[in-house]
């Protein structure tokens, strides 16, 4: 794994600073740590740190074809890289390293653009092609690397694999964009292809974009989709044989490597799924890592801790005390923009010990998406019935009068909260969805925010996010419709981003065997029962793994890699969320409503309110201001 970074004067041929550009390739030191290297050339500056997994002795970068006239960066992995040498051998191509990153140089001449549907990985490039006079940046179909970018008033085009790369250029505007303030109180991440910046932006997955000189700037080009046609008329045997199969592929191409290779072992079913069948591919015993917990109500470890006994694996064990909250400025830097997912925490804990074991690590992230494993699946779908029984202009009125004078019982039991059941059925399908998942909801958003503030937003609403990608989803079928909506938004801006930063915070690589495309899309075939039958999500997936884990492991309960955030809020962190957000520095912005701040911080401490979620997302708000922007510029 690796960090990239770049220059390109749209304009002319411009000297590029060395130091500039050193200064941004250093900035990613972290992605990066046992190589770094740039290629310099009028108009034309490319940076790279690397994280040595394959080809350890010939594998640096940047690197050119036979001629030199093409160059590339690259950051991730070409699963299929293999496949495709002998091929591009047959059509001339002469290759002088057994990396995977040459299949980049020489697939872009022989196919151009079009190079990316051949590849089977998670990547993000950019490559310079000097008889072209044009640069091309890639990002790979989920999502899973990072790839930012900005046009600077001076007409350069810089690029980076984090944010903090194009800050230290020193020419990117600090102005905050309000819509992807909007959008992370909404959802705890600003989403693609937004940045916390005006002037930045995120390559959006599976999007391609040409920079050439002296025309203006394109629209990034989309070159895959997934598609839920839900006709695959496989049965249910043949399906989970199939399943078996697929993910054995899957794993068996992201266990080459010449480096340490182990997986994140939770204890949940994603995670033992892959380590079981790793353990049928491996040679030797898998390296396994987990997190266990000093708070039994958080802690997995005797469900990991028996997958690793099943299956001989070498397990390392690291146990993180509940009140773990030390984190909160070290995540602000990392993430370099605001970002409010708890388990950010965790999972960079779990990447630190990782890597005192290995350099490489499977995880199994992206389970939820594509089997259908969140509960909140489960219950959009009882929504689903009520709403199709009555007209929305019915439902609309009569359920949002509800929703307004029905109390928020947060401290009743679960059957007396009907609150947001109320709220959702007054909703479409997509709104409804939207709202149950936003962090602070359309009418805290409204109090949360000033006058002044919301007037800069001009009527803007992060639910915009979700309208768009449902738009583009081609089907309505209920369940397909919000997993569709989840690979463009949650799994890209909330999963893999932290997954990402904190790995990357450690020089650990990362892979998700259930992220793999052809899967994705095979999955995406089947019918929607596979995955949610009766009240058993994943059932497919779980059913397949029937003769590999306990059925301890497959049918338990979920319980997500949480934190207690409500106790340390009226405990040992009461005095800093205090400080934080009744303090100086919000006030200043002029952006939030400072009574309905006071209200949010003593209405969770009194009890009678749980608001830990929005206080964690003004926390890391404000931590971010304090961290990232620099003083007096939060405007």
């Amino acid at each position: 794994m690796c960090g990239i970074t770049g220059i390109f004067d749209t304009r002319g041929k411009r000297e590029i600073d060395r130091a500039v550009l050193q200064r941004m390739n250093e900035a990613q030191f972290h992605r990066g740590p046992d190589e770094g290297g740039v290629h310099l050339e009028p108009g034309v500056g490319l940076g790279h740190r690397r994280l040595s997994i394959i080809d350890l002795s010939t594998g640096q970068q940047p690197l050119y074809n036979e001629d030199g006239s093409v160059c590339v960066v690259f950051n991730g992995e070409i699963y299929n890289y293999q496949e495709l040498i002998p091929e591009l051998q047959a059509l001339g191509h002469v290759f002088h390293t057994r990396s995977d990153t040459e299949v980049i140089v020489h697939a872009w001449e022989a196919w151009g653009s079009a190079c990316v549907k051949r590849f089977r990985g998670m990547f993000a490039f950019a490559l310079w092609d000097r008889n072209r006079d044009t640069l091309f940046l890639a990002r790979d179909r989920l999502g899973v690397k990072p790839l930012f970018y900005a046009l600077l008033d001076d007409g350069s085009f810089i690029f980076g694999s984090e944010l903090k790369s194009l800050l230290a250029h020193g020419g990117l505007k600090r102005d905050i964009d309000p819509c992807a303030v909007e959008e992370y109180f909404a959802l705890g991440y600003v989403a693609e292809p937004r940045s916390i910046f005006r002037q930045a932006q995120k390559l959006p997955p599976a999007a391609t974009l040409l920079v050439c000189r002296g025309q203006p700037l394109k629209t990034p080009e989309i070159y895959w989709d997934v598609r839920f046609t839900l006709d695959n008329p496989v049965s249910h045997d043949d399906a989970r044989e199939e399943l078996i199969h697929r993910l054995q592929e899957s794993i068996r191409l992201r266990m080459i490597s010449e480096v340490p290779l182990g997986a994140f072992l939770s204890g949940g079913v994603d995670s033992s799924a892959v380590v079981a069948l790793m353990a049928g591919i491996s040679e030797s015993p898998v390296n396994t890592c987990s997190i266990a917990f000093s708070d039994p109500a958080f802690n997995e470890s005797e469900f990991a801790e028996m997958v690793a006994q099943r299956y001989g694996t070498r397990h390392h064990v690291d146990l993180v005390e509940s009140d773990d909250f030390d984190l909160i400025d070290t995540l602000a830097r990392l993430y370099d923009e605001p970002y409010a997912d708890s388990s950010a925490i965790p999972t960079y804990r779990v990447c630190q010990l990782a890597r005192k074991h290995v350099t490489v690590a499977l995880s199994g992230d992206g389970g939820d998406e594509s089997f259908g494993g969140y509960r909140r699946y489960r219950l959009h779908l009882m929504e689903e019935k009520m709403r199709a029984a009555l007209p929305l202009g019915l439902r609309r009125p009569l359920f949002g009068l509800l929703g307004r004078i029905y109390p928020k019982a947060d401290w009743a039991p679960r059957v007396f909260r009907a609150k947001t059941t109320f709220e959702g059925m007054a909703r479409t399908s997509v709104e409804a969805y939207f709202h149950s998942l936003s962090i602070l909801r359309a009418p805290m958003r409204k109090q949360l925010f000033s006058d002044a503030f919301r007037r800069q937003l001009g009527g803007y609403d992060a639910g915009d996010v979700f309208a768009r990608h449902a738009a583009q989803a081609g089907t309505d079928d209920p369940l397909a419709l919000i997993q569709y909506i989840d690979l463009k938004t949650y799994l890209v801006g909330d999963i893999n981003t932290k997954v990402d930063r904190a790995s990357m915070a450690h020089s650990l690589e990362v892979r998700e065997p259930l992220m793999d495309h052809p899967l994705i899309e095979w999955l995406a075939a089947l019918r929607s029962s596979e995955k949610i039958r009766g009240q058993e999500g994943k059932y497919l997936l779980k059913k397949a793994m029937e003769p590999y884990l306990p059925d301890e492991v497959l049918y338990r309960p979920k319980m997500g890699f949480a934190v207690p955030l409500a106790r340390w809020f009226r405990g040992p962190l009461k005095g800093r969320v205090q400080q934080a957000i009744l303090g100086e520095r919000l006030a200043a912005t002029g952006w939030f409503n400072t009574d309905y701040l006071k209200h949010l911080v003593e209405a969770h401490n009194s009890g009678m309110r749980d608001y830990s979620a929005s206080i964690w997302t003004l926390l890391m708000f404000e931590a971010f201001l304090r961290n990232v922007m620099a003083p007096g510029e939060a405007t």
